[in-house]
């Protein structure tokens, strides 16, 4: 079966978003690299000691289907990069308790859009902007409210 992973890019502060979604999911990094510690090649050219110090890539997995991957843009893609407009990380929680939690933890510091809440399609959600600019949805299915929907 597929499984859909979200890949976050940043503009500089990857590490930074990447430790304060591992402090509310919990977890280790399987793999965090810098763009410095790629082996040379002559695509790449020579980079800034700024860029060689920006996440390459990371990754954090959330549960044994899902990992949450990102990276820092840098060089010739900076100037395309436009933050957290372009998706939204959907989680769907395991309980009520759950999805409080996780929205409570990932929304501080950030603007939220729907505050967790019953839907009128059965669900209990909410969505947010963290505080780095990321746009989130949290969602869990109440397998009650949904044999009666």
């Amino acid at each position: 079966m597929a499984v859909v992973n979200v890949y976050l890019t940043f503009n500089g502060n990857c590490k930074e978003a990447f430790d304060f979604y591992k402090s509310v999911f919990g977890g280790e990094y399987p793999y965090i690299g810098t763009f410095g510690e790629m082996p040379p090649s002559e695509e790449c050219g020579e980079m800034s000691e700024e860029d060689k110090n920006k996440i390459m890539h990371v990754s954090l997995p959330i549960s044994k289907e899902t990992v949450l991957m990102g990276s820092d843009t840098g060089g010739e893609w900076a100037p395309s990069f436009v933050q957290g407009n372009n998706f939204s990380v959907s989680v769907g929680a395991e309980s009520k308790e759950e999805a409080d939690k996780l929205f409570a933890g990932l929304s501080a510091g950030g603007k939220v859009t729907m505050p967790m809440a019953d839907t009128f399609w059965g669900a209990y959600f909410g969505m947010f902007t963290d505080k780095f600019g990321i746009n989130w949805m949290v969602n869990y299915d109440d397998p009650a409210k949904m044999q009666h929907s």
